[in-house]
């Protein structure tokens, strides 16, 4: 089993900590494993933990006043997620649920903002927030501007990269999820794009000729 130190030393976010602060974060940290589906917090439950995902799958949904729900994000192992508890209403604003079997490092609220008191850290933390703020801007402008093909493809590249051969983690309903389309909708652009030719999805791989991506 991999240090703790060494997957918070990998994670993109806490890239530019020394070597002490993350033994310092790993030092009030403790895994957690979560089953697929299961939750590991509710939108409006009290946040009593940021969290760093280290393998699976994890998607961040916000519930509307209808009651509709919106994948905000799908989070990536090696990234953080539910910071925002540190600086606004200690409350989750979104549902954390897992796409698949998924481990995390759980960094109880209390010991963060201890360390948030020191200026190192705090100013490599707020380099970060603006970076997700600016993800953020950019996931609603995606959302709104860019049609469901457009939507897939960007999904596709982000999560796997340019590749021939693609096995995703995420079932066809969650990925429908993440880009804010229908099933049926997401089920419709499936077989378009494979009418179209140079893409295939069959059983649980994806195949793509190079020409595809040149498309987009």
């Amino acid at each position: 089993m991999t240090d703790p130190t060494q997957l918070i030393r990998d994670a993109k976010f806490f890239s530019g900590l020394s070597e002490a602060a993350c033994k310092r974060l790993a030092a009030l940290s403790r895994r957690r494993t979560i089953e697929k589906r299961e939750l590991l917090f509710t939108e409006g439950s009290e946040g009593k933990a940021v969290y760093l995902l280290t393998s699976g799958s994890l998607q961040l949904v916000k519930t509307n006043l209808d009651g509709k729900e919106t994948v905000i994000k799908t989070v990536k192992p090696g990234e953080l997620f539910a910071e925002v508890i540190l600086f606004e209403k200690n409350r989750y604003p979104v549902t954390a649920v897992a796409c698949t079997d998924v481990e995390v490092i759980e960094l109880p609220r209390a010991g963060f903002l201890k360390l948030l008191d020191e200026p190192e850290f705090r100013n490599d933390f707020m380099a970060m927030l603006m970076h997700k703020q600016r993800y953020l801007a950019e996931r609603i402008q995606q959302l709104t501007s860019m049609d469901v093909e457009a939507r897939f493809v960007e999904f596709l590249r982000e999560h796997y990269g340019e590749i021939k051969r693609i096995t995703p983690d995420l079932s066809k309903k969650d990925i429908a999820s993440a880009i804010g389309a229908t099933p049926e909708t997401f089920s419709r652009l499936l077989q378009k794009l494979e009418k179209r030719g140079g893409f295939s999805w069959t059983g649980k791989s994806i195949q793509i000729d190079p020409d595809f991506w040149d498309s987009f």
